[in-house]
């Protein structure tokens, strides 16, 4: 009887999971079969909830309709039974009726969010599902804008310049905007801006977000805010001095030090604050709603309690309104501040755009998004049954590293976001949006599956689940579309087969690297390979630099903290001869970075990626994959200020290389 209760028990457990997704076999990256675990299944099933297990349905739970294109919706109904259905949306779109197993709807309809209710005649039966209207593609960019383009991409807190407090900000961000202008470039590309624990310098990776609905205050440039007293008056002189000369960038010195200032800035404006600047204030918080509120409290309670939220009092466990009304009424000021220091943070980004439009940049700004956010972060307390709680975001083993990767993030709960109408991945986006005329969505893979690991469990025992694609993919071209902004996917490893041309189809440019584009036997593929809707570089921030490349920096410091290096010095000296051939062929009779963006510029992609640390020859990494603390991730700072970035001869000749090979933008009359 034990036995066949435990095999009815794990075959509850297997059909459970396959409801709700979960793969409970898939191949790995070397070709072989691995079986999910059913402990594993039962705590992915456990997670996204038992509550949401799908109920048998004639009506899928969402509808995409694309444009132009005539593709009946197959309903799961008899033959021949009659259905009526209605559209709306704040008002009634359209009715009609049609018999199963075909729903037939119109082709004209505009593009939008709707809701779609069926109903099986005589009226004994009726299901609402989600219908998504896309535009035929994602956003392309302006009709105006060069064909093939470039720009720099920077890491903004690492920028070195004489007036930041030893972190880069939005206003370093505004004089890199004009640099790029002034050499033709179309934008400026950066790291992901979303808020973080700024206070724990421990985990400093613009990749481990505690929310991507709001930005993070150490960009904010402190001395821009009309009602900061100055540097003297705030007592900040030395602290800043000190921060401005660090080597590293001091997370914890830069973060106390602004904190004070903000919160002096945020007295003034209170007691002193013009009313246009009163009233502009009133007209943030009115926009942002609930959610900055939300964020504010969540602000306020976690430096208080000093805890997860999860082990916080029960009344604060969940944003219960009437509980956080009571905060807002209780610790007024305190709450005011955190929205404070958002409205600044989204001031001075929004005049960073608003720099770009004016130089005719048809970029401008493109910003990066994280694949997912902290356990312990904002929007996993604040949207906690949109986000999967006791899992982590990570990678099966394969050859870059050989027991998985646990990456320590949250991700949405696929089928949540199914009943949420996909609210929660569209203000995600929209949040991004605003200020840019590119994103890239960090680990686009995961809109089509993600690998899963449950808490305390080894990266190798996870299992993939599968997101609702299509939609996903529907709701991000119709942000495209409203926001105006390109989308962008990183879409580099292992890809399921016909991923990248479907995500072609729907508009989105894919990633190319030239560290990846080689041919089997070594050789650096000719830049008429490279693919027209992408975004080409010779690396990314996970990856060495040119510099540090060329010179095998990277296996240096790998095999001395202890990590295979992946690749031996004489398979790198070959790869150096390798490109020194590629080079020769396109017409360059020298190895730099310059001659490199020469190369790449050669390529139909529509646009090229020069990160700042390639430019000025910075010799280390930016971050280092599998490193904690034995290696200074994320806290780099540019060793050229930025007042003779101008100057610098990397910069200049790799500027000149987009000029000869027609990727700069033509100067303005």
């Amino acid at each position: 009887m034990a036995t066949a209760a435990s095999s009815s028990a794990l075959d509850s457990i297997v059909e459970r999971a396959a409801l709700l997704g979960i793969d409970t076999h898939y191949e790995d990256a070397f070709g072989e079969p691995q079986s999910v675990k059913p402990e594993v299944l039962a705590k992915l099933v456990a997670a996204i909830g038992p509550e949401h297990e799908p109920a048998r349905r004639f009506l899928p739970r969402t509808v995409v309709l694309r444009a132009a294109r005539e593709e009946p919706v197959r309903i799961d109904a008899p033959a021949g039974l009659a259905l009526s259905w209605q559209i709306w949306s704040d008002r009634e779109v359209a009715t009609g009726s049609c018999s199963a197993p075909c729903l037939l709807l119109p082709k004209n309809l505009p593009t939008g969010l709707f809701r779609l209710r069926a109903s099986a005649l005589p009226g004994d039966m009726t299901e609402e599902a989600t219908l998504i209207v896309p535009p035929a593609r994602a956003y392309q960019g302006k009709a105006s804008a060069p064909r093939r383009m470039w720009a720099p991409a920077v890491q903004l807190y690492g920028v070195r310049s004489a007036r930041n407090w030893g972190h880069g900000d939005f206003t370093d961000l505004a004089t890199l905007i004009d640099l790029a202008a002034e050499l033709g470039a179309v934008g400026v590309g950066l790291n992901p801006l979303h808020a973080l624990f700024d206070d724990q310098s421990n985990d400093p990776s613009p990749y481990f977000p505690s929310s991507r609905l709001f930005l993070n205050p150490l960009y904010v440039d402190v001395e821009a805010i009309p009602e900061f007293p100055g540097l003297q008056q705030a007592g900040l002189e030395e602290v800043v001095t000190a921060a401005r000369g660090a080597a590293m960038i001091d997370y914890a010195a830069v973060a106390k030090a602004k904190q004070r200032a903000l919160a002096l800035a945020y007295e003034r404006f209170r007691a002193q604050g013009t009313p246009e600047r009163q009233a502009s204030f009133a007209r943030f918080r009115e926009m942002r709603g609930a959610f900055l509120a939300r964020f504010a409290c969540f602000e306020v309670l976690r430096h208080k309690l000093a805890t997860p939220w999860w082990a916080w009092p029960s009344s604060w466990r969940v944003p219960r309104q009437k509980a956080l009304d009571d905060l807002r009424r209780s610790e007024e000021a305190q709450v005011g501040f955190f929205e404070f220091v958002q409205w600044q943070a989204h001031e001075q980004l929004a005049r960073c755009r608003a720099r770009a439009q004016a130089h005719g940049l048809p970029i401008g700004l493109y910003l990066d998004i994280a694949v997912g956010v902290r356990r312990d972060g904002f929007d996993a307390w604040c949207e906690q049954d949109a986000i999967l709680p006791g899992v982590t975001i990570g990678a099966p083993p394969d050859l870059l590293s050989r027991s998985g990767q646990d990456w320590g993030l949250a991700a949405f709960n696929p089928v949540m976001l199914e009943e949420k109408r996909f609210d929660p991945f569209r203000r995600m986006l929209q949040a991004s949006m605003q200020y840019a005329g590119a994103i890239r969505l960090d680990h686009v893979l995961g809109l089509k599956r993600l690998f899963l690991v449950p808490a305390g469990m080894a990266p190798a025992e996870g299992a993939y689940i599968r997101c609702p694609f299509e939609p996903l993919l529907a709701a991000t071209a119709l942000a495209s579309r409203d926001c105006k902004c390109i989308v962008i996917g990183e879409d580099l490893g292992t890809v399921p087969e016909n991923f990248r041309a479907t995500l072609a189809d729907w508009g989105l440019w894919s990633c190319q690297v030239m560290l990846f584009e080689r041919s089997p036997s070594g050789e650096f593929l000719p830049p008429e390979t490279y693919r027209k809707e992408a975004v080409v570089s010779f690396a990314t921030h996970d990856l060495p630099t040119f510099a540090g490349w060329q010179e095998a920096r990277d296996l240096l410091v790998r095999r001395a903290i202890g990590l295979a290096p992946g690749e031996t010095l004489e398979e790198r000296q070959s790869a150096i001869a390798a490109l020194r051939g590629a080079l020769n062929q396109s017409g360059s009779g020298r190895i730099d970075f310059a001659a490199v963006a020469g190369f790449l510029a050669q390529a139909r992609s529509r646009l090229l990626i020069a990160s700042l640390e390639d430019l000025l020859g910075v010799v280390d990494q930016v971050n280092l994959p599998g490193t904690t603390d034995k290696h200074p991730n994320w806290r780099r700072r540019l060793p050229v200020s930025l007042e003779d970035f101008a100057a610098h001869p990397g910069l200049r000749a790799t500027a000149a290389a987009m000029q000869t090979t027609g990727r700069s933008m033509p100067p303005r009359s």
